[in-house]
């Protein structure tokens, strides 16, 4: 459930009145404080109306499987006239928003108890079809109608599909499979209503943030709740409830691990296993089943909420409740931390940074400061070279990716900062000297981003590092979070993009991302998100670059990478990964078949798609023979700790499913030789 994070730094210019509960005021603000801040503000006018408008519905209505033509060609006469709206401070047109909407998820719910009370026919002649972009919205309600008993038949033979491979045992026992099956489906069915039921707070927000997405991805509106959950997610310290959860193969929530110390571990009831079922706060309760996994997110990560009572069942069937209270606890997953990787008697070290998180609501360390650390441990075990893994990792604080970028080099710039005036601010090394001069791999991917690609970018002008891996993200904006009333406690936020990183060079990876010097293949590639996708995504552009720097001598530079792209190109796991890449890309780009709405069909269908996925299944836990120890240092320390031991264990078996790892090392002993 984790998303990509970008940078939140600094504090407000300026603050307006209190805050105002009319829609309107709310906007007028976030309008203004757009037109005073943002790095790169557009006029208010008609391409914002249709941007807004088309965004809007799309949040309300993802896959056009509420609303229908008739409905959506009744509101397109405010497609070209939100601006007008948004000047004239007139903000009614929500309210026949909001009113169209209601409407559509009471009708949903009317139509699904319909259906359930209707003879269940288990074939049809008719197909369904399944495609990355949303298909047309529907004529009509009756049209709808058709369209949910497909979607409820397609998913009862699917399901059923899915308990065995074994076609002719489920033909056997087909009546009774098929009622348990269609019961429990309709009962999903039913409950999602729940999940889309906005209140008019929720509502106005979801709009709040497509007119701020029009500027451009980053500049959103955010609750309180919201800002909470976003600065505790670029700190290392976190409130929690102490419990690591995640969905299994059926769309559960289910703890994976209860975190020492913590109020789920006290009560000592919750095992690893265990599946929340139902989350009570204060008069609220919501069926886990039935509620948006957004609501769910915010409850974990947001600190309004700190007393919850849970539902959670064992494997056995027991049912029980818990009430939870969220403490401060070290955030172990979004930490730094370090191990020594062996390979033909050479030592290399590896640092693992899942964010650039600082001192953020509470937060207690740094990254910088904690990524030095980690490098002396690693050097008291006499390591030859050092990889520094930021894959998956999309982004947090500027100020710590600046010195994280000094503890490479001896000094000076690092980035150039451009606002929206043109005025250019050269970020410099703040300390002189480096931490650590011994070789140095980067590691980046497609989620790679902003802070991550800061950093990427110095190690490779200065001829610091080799960078490999896949090409990144391509976010090179900064944002800052702006309140937008005055007062002790403002209830609403805007994080605004204010300013644009440069490389030292006065180019810029924003929306093309850091080209690696080594290319490794990578699971999914190709279907990863990216910066340029967005239609509101600055534009790539370059500058004058007003900085002067020496860059590092590495005779063996170029030798090692063009050994490194022969070994891969004769790597048998790198062609299959290459291979694999090609099948997940004709299913995802290519034009699906229609699938008959039939047992024998679905089957068919279910099993082939499953195949695919065992085989990248298969791939993605291959493990690659390296040695993988902790340092000196922790392995004194973590003696008696059991929450972090069972946590290295988790943590080296995926480091061993790392095949960018493995090259990474052949680079070290390379650049060592």
């Amino acid at each position: 459930m984790k998303k990509l994070l970008f940078i939140v730094v600094g504090f407000p210019l300026f603050s307006f009145g209190q805050t105002d509960t009319n829609a309107c005021g709310t906007l007028s603000r976030i309008n203004l404080l757009i037109e005073q801040q943002h790095y790169r503000p557009k006029p208010v006018d008609d391409s914002l109306s249709v941007f807004v408008f088309e965004t809007f519905l799309k949040q309300l209505d993802d896959d056009n499987r509420l609303f229908t033509e008739i409905e959506i060609n009744s509101l397109k006469k405010h497609k070209l006239k939100i601006d007008d709206y948004i000047r004239e401070e007139d903000c009614t047109f929500l309210d026949e928003f909001y009113k169209a909407y209601t409407t559509a998820v009471q009708r949903y719910s009317s139509i699904i108890e319909a259906i359930k009370s209707e003879p269940f026919v288990y074939k049809s002649t008719e197909t369904i079809q399944f495609s990355k972009k949303a298909f047309p919205y529907v004529k009509d309600e009756k049209d709808l109608k058709r369209l949910y008993k497909k979607r409820i038949l397609f998913h009862t033979l699917k399901d059923i599909s899915e308990i065995s491979q074994n076609k002719d045992s489920l033909l056997a026992n087909f009546d009774n499979i098929a009622k348990t099956t269609k019961d429990k489906v309709f009962k999903t069915f039913s409950c999602k209503a729940s999940g889309f039921q906005l209140t008019r707070q929720e509502f106005n927000s979801k709009f709040f943030s497509s007119f701020c997405n029009y500027f451009d991805p980053h500049t959103d509106y955010l609750s309180q709740s919201d800002k909470s959950s976003f600065l505790s997610a670029v700190s290392a310290d976190n409130l929690t409830f102490g419990m690591l959860i995640s969905l299994n193969e059926k769309d559960e929530i289910i703890v994976d691990e209860v975190v020492p110390g913590s109020s789920a571990y006290y009560t000592e009831k919750i095992d690893s296993g265990d599946q929340i079922i139902k989350i009570k706060y204060l008069n609220e309760e919501y069926d886990i089943a039935c509620s948006s996994m957004q609501k769910v997110e915010n409850i974990f990560s947001s600190s309004d909420y700190r007393n919850v009572e849970f539902t959670l069942r064992k494997k056995s069937g027991e049912v029980y409740n818990v009430n939870l209270t969220k403490k401060v606890m070290k955030d172990y997953d979004n930490n730094v931390y370090s191990y020594i990787l062996e390979k033909d008697n050479k030592k290399t070290g590896y640092i693992r940074i899942p964010s650039f998180y600082a001192k953020f609501e509470n937060g207690k360390t740094n990254m910088s400061d904690d990524v030095v650390k980690e490098i002396y441990k690693l050097q008291e075990d006499n390591i030859d070279g050092l990889i520094i893994d930021l894959q998956n990792n999309g982004g947090g604080s500027m100020d710590e990716a600046v010195k994280l970028t000094g503890a490479f080099i001896d000094a000076g710039p690092v980035a150039i900062m451009n606002d929206r005036k043109g005025n250019k601010d050269v970020l410099k090394d703040p300390n002189r000297g480096s931490v650590y001069r011994g070789p140095l791999v980067v590691l980046i991917n497609d989620f790679s981003a902003s802070a991550s690609e800061f950093f990427s970018n110095a190690m490779q002008d200065y001829d610091r590092a080799i960078v490999i891996g896949a090409t990144s993200y391509g976010k090179a904006s900064m944002q800052r979070i702006f309140p937008l009333s005055f007062g002790n406690e403002p209830q609403e936020f805007v994080k605004l993009t204010i300013e644009e990183f440069y490389r030292i060079t006065g180019k810029t990876n924003q929306t093309i991302g850091i080209t690696p010097d080594v290319d490794i293949p990578l699971l999914f590639n190709e279907q990863m998100p990216r910066e340029s996708e967005n239609k509101t995504a600055l534009k790539n552009d370059v500058i004058n670059s007003v900085t002067r720097f020496t860059p590092f001598t590495n005779p063996l530079k170029q030798e090692v990478i063009a050994k490194s792209k022969k070994r891969l190109s004769e790597n048998e796991s790198a062609k299959k990964i290459s291979e694999m890449n090609v099948k997940i890309d004709s299913l995802y780009d290519g034009t699906l078949t229609p699938i008959l709405l039939e047992f024998d069909s679905v089957f068919n269908d279910v099993n082939k798609i499953n195949t695919l996925w065992k085989d990248i299944k298969d791939i993605s836990e291959t493990q690659y023979p390296m040695n993988v120890e902790r340092n000196s240092v922790d392995i004194e320390y973590q003696e008696f700790d059991d929450f972090l031991k069972s946590s290295n264990i988790e943590k080296i078996k995926k480091l061993k499913n790392n095949f960018p790892v493995v090259e990474a090392m052949n680079i070290i002993n390379d650049l060592k030789k």
